[in-house]
């Protein structure tokens, strides 16, 4: 089950090789994926910041913001693109967390404005002068792109939704490739979803707004990208993955994986 983990701050790092008498001593091995991390002031602050709506707030037990973008590694002047923001739960933060140097483009495609008929949610919040940088982009999944060079793309319980009508489908070769080309050498791209069950591919994106994690990783990395970890800090064994994640059993509480993805610091 998923734990809290602002309380537990605790800082992961490597061991430099060191010279004995013996010889070199090799590094530890990385600590297990779901280790805690070391949570930055900036993205504290932004988890804390009292202005986000109480109904964000009451959801950051279950979805752990802190640890999510600990993991993304978000950082003050940061370029950062919220692909399909919603409501702006993760916007408001990202925003803080990268402050006035950086900049937050919530990408919302036009596939989804005309389905839902209505300006998107988003607006009001790169309208308010507490998140003066913060801009909405408007376009379709296929020609995504920000008018800068990016540092992160990120996605939260979104990636399943690109493979199903309610998007077109998309085609995601082309949307990855997209996205790789908007990053900067050694970007990241983070794509947090809903998981379905082993070998299931993309059977229950549309029924149960689930994705097979390994369909994500072989997809993304097909764009050019290396696969550079997973958090498993939202995994959850009580899902067996096989209804609904609005299914009022489930809602909230669902099994997620968190896959790092780098553009390779040589790539154009």
């Amino acid at each position: 089950m998923r734990k809290p983990l602002l309380s537990l701050v605790a800082a992961l790092a490597l061991t430099a090789c060191a010279t004995t008498p013996m010889g070199p001593v090799e590094p530890p091995p990385p600590p297990p994926a779901d280790a805690p991390v070391a949570i930055p002031a900036n993205i504290i602050a932004a988890v804390e910041n009292p202005l986000r709506p109480e109904a964000d707030s009451k959801r950051d037990a279950d979805r752990l913001p802190a640890q999510v973008l600990a993991f993304a590694g978000v950082r003050t002047g940061a370029k950062v693109a919220d692909l399909i923001p919603g409501g702006g739960y993760f916007t408001r933060i990202l925003s803080r967390a990268v402050g006035p140097r950086g900049h937050v483009y919530a990408y919302v495609p036009d596939e989804l404005t005309k389905l839902a008929k209505r300006e998107p949610a988003v607006n009001a919040i790169a309208a308010d002068p507490a998140y003066k940088n913060v801009s909405v982009i408007l376009n379709t999944l296929p020609n995504f792109s920000a008018p800068e060079k990016l540092d992160l793309v990120f996605t939260a319980q979104n990636y399943h939704d690109m493979h199903t009508p309610l998007m077109g489908p998309a085609d995601l070769s082309v949307v990855n490739r997209r996205i790789f080309q908007a990053l900067k050498p050694g970007g990241v791209y983070l794509v947090l979803d809903h998981s379905a069950q082993p070998g299931t591919g993309l059977r229950d994106s549309e029924k149960l707004h689930r994705i097979d994690p390994e369909t994500v990783k072989a997809e993304v990395t097909a764009a050019g990208f290396v696969f550079e970890g997973e958090s498993r800090v939202l995994r959850d064994a009580a899902d067996k993955r096989n209804v609904s994640v609005f299914d009022p059993s489930i809602r909230g509480k669902t099994d997620q994986f968190i896959y790092k993805f780098r553009k390779p610091a040589g790539a154009r």
